[in-house]
């Protein structure tokens, strides 16, 4: 049975727990939905939203008594706008307040509000909040610019938006795809690949931390994502440079300068163009093109595996009959091509044999073939080629190899083994000795206040002193560390000690696991693979034809032509624009906030400032003048523009802006298909 309507309808109890914006299109719509900004699920499992509280007639202002409210509770109170004008005092200002109250919205004097929403953004959830002028899009827009924010491909170099929302750092911040500086310090040495910080501390972090203050960071470089993208970060610290605790160090990856950055501001034009922008379609400059404007990384992974066959076992090598010296020059010892060759169609990845299925050889054969190596009789070659579209450079390459169990390797094996599990007790006695002189060192010259374990049974008697082998013996991964003596201070650093040193056990654990593991098993691969290789290939795709662009309002279009600069249309100044588009995709799909983020943006831009427009209580109409003016651009940008073939000016001015605008995961690269 399918899902009706009312299923899938806004509801009035969605009201800052699930967003009535960001849905699929589609068959799913109504039935998916995203978490609300503010909203957080309580020990039931309940969503829950905050609101402040109103004491006769005076809003909470310090935010200290913040209540968290599922539907349930919530219900019958009536409860003011996030945006109700207020005085210093936290008195409204004015005689009545607009209201909600369940699925109702009474107009009230000021002594009835029970509660104020906390903020006007916390209706939407975060792809909905980072549209600047939501309010003046219909609703069918923004839930188009939700879905394709996520859709948005990292670029080689992403902007900022000049017009955001101010939650663009935040989101960055969130992602945890940046690294932060974890405490006070100083940047000692930064490259490409690495930051090390040496961290400032005091006596007593020194005292009870197990590890040096000097710490070491790992840039990722051009690492996959599941959507074929790459992780690629750069440092923005520099040596010698103070940090704080929180500091973002690095960018890259649809980031810039600690901010979320998913596009390009571009100067747009709403005029249309020899009829090449019709029905949402996109006339770009060739500038976008030429100067990597539009430009994204992506890698694919090819792999290829050696199975065991009943005409024998395949393998890799570089080693194929028949095939050139010129074809094989690349390939390593194991048949997989180095990191850093160039790619063409029709070259060879992965070098590999497999053996012929013909009548089995008799033993005279098996002779003579042993003594003068006639390889090319009994194999193939079945190696992995690169496709007729692929083209690109080898970034990364993996063999893995399930062991393969003999007499000698077991015994071989055995033994290694048990030279890991020495360094790892000879490890841990070391760790443990470090532990127990520094809870010696602590406990000096104090009594035990009863140290007990997490079932609550006393290990160390209350009234006895702190000795070396009483504390050898203890296993701390299961003791309480908060009580040890009678002083606070010296329970708290204790405390630390012992979680620090419980982090540091945990650590060398992992890492003797994993050796063992990569010994006795090798790499984990599918039953009847003894071998497997993969390459990975990236390659650069600059925006062409047929490619998809979108703006953060729902209006998307698809490039229809690629225009010399110099023909495309520009202004009296003689700047000429990057993108055109048709003024007749705004009015029927009344998404106007593209219009004013255009404006504002042209302001933005001249001005040299970056402006942040919550939804619900950003920038008016006022504002847009006032900006523009102050930048010294005509009225709402409305100006007049020169066709760029004849540099004739066109009858009517036109509205001209900067308009943050994505290249989305739709290329047509991907597209391509022919049958025959």
């Amino acid at each position: 049975e399918r899902a009706g309507f009312e299923v899938r309808d806004v509801h009035y109890t969605h009201y800052g727990r699930l967003c009535p914006i960001e849905s699929p299109e589609g068959p799913n719509i109504g039935l998916i939905s995203s978490l609300c900004i503010y909203a957080k699920i309580n020990d039931l499992g309940f969503i829950v939203t905050p609101y402040r509280k109103v004491n006769n007639a005076k809003v909470d202002m310090d935010n200290k008594d913040v209540v968290y409210l599922t539907a349930e509770e919530e219900e019958d109170k009536i409860i003011g706008q996030g945006n109700a004008p207020l005085s210093v005092d936290g008195a409204f200002q004015r005689d009545t307040v607009k209201c909600r109250q369940d699925a109702d919205y009474p107009v009230v004097t000021p002594d009835q509000v029970d509660l104020v929403d906390v903020s006007p953004q916390q209706i939407a959830s975060v792809s909905a909040s980072l549209i600047p002028f939501l309010e003046h899009d219909d609703g069918h827009r923004a839930l188009m610019g939700c879905n394709m924010m996520r859709q948005a491909v990292p670029l080689i170099h992403n902007d900022a938006p000049i017009v955001g929302t101010g939650l663009e750092k935040q989101v960055c911040e969130d992602s945890r795809t940046m690294i932060t500086a974890e405490g006070d310090g100083v940047i000692e040495y930064v490259d490409a690949t690495t930051i090390r910080i040496l961290y400032d501390r005091t006596e007593e972090d020194e005292f009870v931390s197990f590890e040096p203050a000097l710490k070491e960071y790992r840039i990722p470089k051009f690492r996959r994502t599941n959507q074929n993208m790459t992780i690629d970060l750069r440092p923005i610290c520099d040596k010698g440079q103070r940090v704080k605790a929180g500091d973002i160090l690095t960018e890259g990856y649809a980031t810039e300068n600690g901010e979320l950055a998913l596009g390009r501001n571009l100067l747009v034009a709403y005029i249309p163009w020899k009829g090449y922008n019709y029905e949402d379609a996109v006339v770009i400059s060739e500038r976008m093109v030429r100067e990597d404007v539009l430009t994204s990384v992506h890698v694919d992974e090819y792999s290829l595996d050696v199975r065991e066959t009943k005409r024998g076992v395949e393998e890799f090598t570089s080693d194929i009959p028949n095939v050139s010296e010129e074809a094989t020059k690349d390939l390593d010892d194991n048949g997989v091509i180095r990191v850093g060759a160039r790619v063409e169609p029709g070259d060879i990845l992965i070098g590999k044999i497999s053996p012929k299925g013909e009548s089995d050889p008799s033993p005279e054969e098996k002779l003579l073939r042993a003594i003068f190596g006639d390889k090319a009789g009994d194999v193939k070659d079945s190696s992995l080629k690169a496709n007729p579209s692929l083209s690109g450079v080898v970034i990364d390459k993996k063999l893995f190899s399930r062991a393969v169990k003999t007499r000698d390797s077991k015994k071989q094996d055995k033994i290694l083994l048990a030279k890991i599990d020495e360094e790892y007790e000879a490890k841990n006695n070391d760790l443990k000795d470090i532990l127990v002189d520094k809870l010696m060192t602590l406990t000096e010259g104090k009594i035990s206040q009863g140290v007990k374990d997490y079932t609550g049974a006393e290990i160390i008697t209350k009234g006895s002193k702190f000795t070396v082998p009483t504390l050898k013996n203890l296993e701390f991964d299961g003791i309480q560390s908060n009580n040890w003596t009678d002083d606070d201070h010296t329970n708290a650093l204790i405390q630390k000690l012992i979680m620090n040193y419980i982090r540091k056990y945990k650590l060398l654990d992992a890492e003797m696991k994993r050796k063992k593991f990569a010994i006795s098993i090798g790499d984990e691969l599918p039953s009847g693979i003894l071998q497997m290789a993969k390459v990975y290939v990236a390659k650069k795709r600059k925006i062409q034809v047929g490619d998809k662009l979108a703006g953060r309002h729902g209006n998307k279009g698809i490039v229809s032509k690629v225009v010399r600069t110099e023909d495309m249309p520009f202004l009296e100044d003689g700047r000429p624009v990057d993108l055109v588009l048709n003024p007749m995709g705004v009015p029927s799909r009344m998404n106007l906030g593209q219009i004013f983020e255009a404006i504002l943006g042209a302001a933005g831009q001249k001005l040299g400032c970056k402006f942040a427009t919550p939804i619900f209580d950003g920038a008016k109409l006022e504002d847009l003048k006032e900006w523009t003016d102050k930048a010294g651009l005509p009225n709402l940008c409305s100006t007049y523009i020169y066709d760029g073939e004849t540099g004739e000016k066109f009858d009517q001015p036109a509205t001209v802006g900067i308009t943050y605008f994505l290249k989305l995961g739709h290329m047509v690269e991907d597209k391509m298909h022919a049958r025959s």
